[in-house]
């Protein structure tokens, strides 16, 4: 998995499979948009102006969590 922010574009872009072929993008909701494969898999997220949209856009906490174990909030 792949996080990346462009300050140029105030664009955060998440890619949950690498070298995945998009076969279709969704537009869900308005500045984000949805990538999937061709077995309607998710395989990337783009979130436009970001900078308004997410908590420090440039900043990135990643966490694994034990089995049987609540995720901190």
């Amino acid at each position: 998995m792949r996080v990346s922010y462009d300050r140029r574009t105030d664009t955060l872009s998440v890619v949950l499979k690498e070298g995945a072929r998009v076969a279709e993008s969704d537009e869900d909701k308005p500045g984000v948009i949805l990538d999937y494969d061709d077995h309607g898999d998710l395989v990337s997220l783009e979130i436009l102006d970001a900078s308004r949209r997410v908590t420090e856009a440039n900043k990135v906490h990643f966490e694994t969590v034990e089995p049987g174990t609540a995720a901190p909030r």
